[in-house]
């Protein structure tokens, strides 16, 4: 039976999944759990290739239907170009109606790949790059153990962007913590205004109960930002961004509290901004009900939900109990189901 790898970006869903690497060449970030406990590998070119004839075999009554495919697992660009050619034209051999191959990659693996790599890359059908930059502030970069420096993160970004492959930022809200947290997002800004992406992917930060940011958030050392200093975060965010052909979007995540700031920031930016100033000019009942009412069934909540003042009043009871339990019982109880929407490492063993 073929292998497939742990994650893909939510909009891959319906893409042929080929694994090409397993797990993370990294794997000591502090925030990332899926592959924590697990040896990282590159697959050989020929058992890849069987892979996907096996693919074939078990897809065979609607392999006609996939467009796309996705190379896993979390770096597949650090494998030479000539075998990520070799894959992709062999995936367009068996899968014929696949038109695009998108695929993860760490910033030092795209900046280390040539003009002449990605030319190559994106003539074997390569179309998007996704990229967990997280923030383009180097302390933060740091706290978090990620293994990148700005500089990597704008290298690399600006070789994807120029060599016409689209780019995907993914950013990380709140994983700064209170101390950092301007700094994150101006210094996030600074860093993708120069590489300008195609897309900024919003990923509000969730502590692993194993990992060390809770181990950090439990012994004092990292404060955790709430709801509203998390949003309050991201209207800085959006209002250093540039106003270019940038999508920025909240709406694919569910740990985003408010999935509506999503558009082009050339078109919605101000739109963006002003739901961002609805939901901070709400009352503070009003904002503890919408946080549980959103991460209780995570999906595109509207703020107009909590202008009925009798769910808010119902809520403000709930609230209520998770304060008289514990100081902070209903940030801690906000985090808990954020961390509940977390994926799961393979293993119990968390490395750093």
């Amino acid at each position: 039976m073929f292998e497939q790898g742990a994650i893909r970006p939510p909009n891959e869903a319906s893409s042929l999944l080929v694994r090409v690497t397993r797990n993370c060449p990294w794997n000591r970030c502090h925030i990332c759990p899926p592959f924590k406990g697990k040896k990282f590998s590159r697959r050989p070119v020929e058992e890849v290739k069987r892979d996907i004839d096996m693919m074939a075999q078990a897809y065979k009554s609607y392999a006609h239907r996939f467009t796309a495919a996705f190379l896993q697992d979390a770096d597949t660009l650090i494998l030479p170009a000539d075998e990520l050619v070799e894959i992709m034209t062999y995936i367009k051999k068996i899968f014929p109606n696949v038109e695009r191959i998108t695929t993860y990659a760490r910033a030092k693996s795209m900046k280390l790949k040539s003009q002449d790599d990605y030319r190559r890359l994106t003539k074997a059908g390569l179309r998007r790059i996704h990229s967990g930059m997280e923030s383009g502030s180097a302390a933060v970069l740091k706290l978090i153990n990620k293994g990148n420096q700005p500089e990597d993160i704008l290298e690399g970004g600006r070789k994807v962007v120029a060599s016409d492959i689209s780019l995907s930022e993914y950013i990380m809200p709140g994983v700064g913590g209170k101390e950092l947290s301007r700094e994150h997002a101006l210094e996030t800004a600074r860093l993708l205004n120069q590489i300008r992406p195609e897309y900024i992917r919003v990923r509000t930060f969730a502590a692993h109960p194993l990992s060390p940011m809770q181990k950090m958030i439990d012994n004092g050392t990292f404060a955790p930002m709430n709801d509203e200093e998390v949003v309050e975060e991201i209207r800085l965010l959006l209002e250093n961004l540039d106003e270019m052909p940038t999508h920025f979007r909240c709406g694919d995540f569910s740990m985003n509290l408010l999935m509506q700031v999503d558009g082009r920031l050339d078109q919605k930016k101000a739109a963006m901004i002003e739901e961002i100033d609805r939901y901070l000019s709400l009352s503070r009942e009003q904002k503890q009900a919408f946080s549980l009412i959103q991460r209780s069934y995570p999906r595109e909540t509207p703020l107009d939900v909590v202008l009925n003042r009798d769910i808010v009043e119902k809520i403000r009871q709930e609230v209520q109990k998770l304060e008289d339990q514990e100081e902070g019982g209903f940030d801690r109880h906000i985090r808990t189901l954020l961390s509940y929407q977390l994926p799961q490492p393979q293993t119990d063993c968390w490395e750093t």
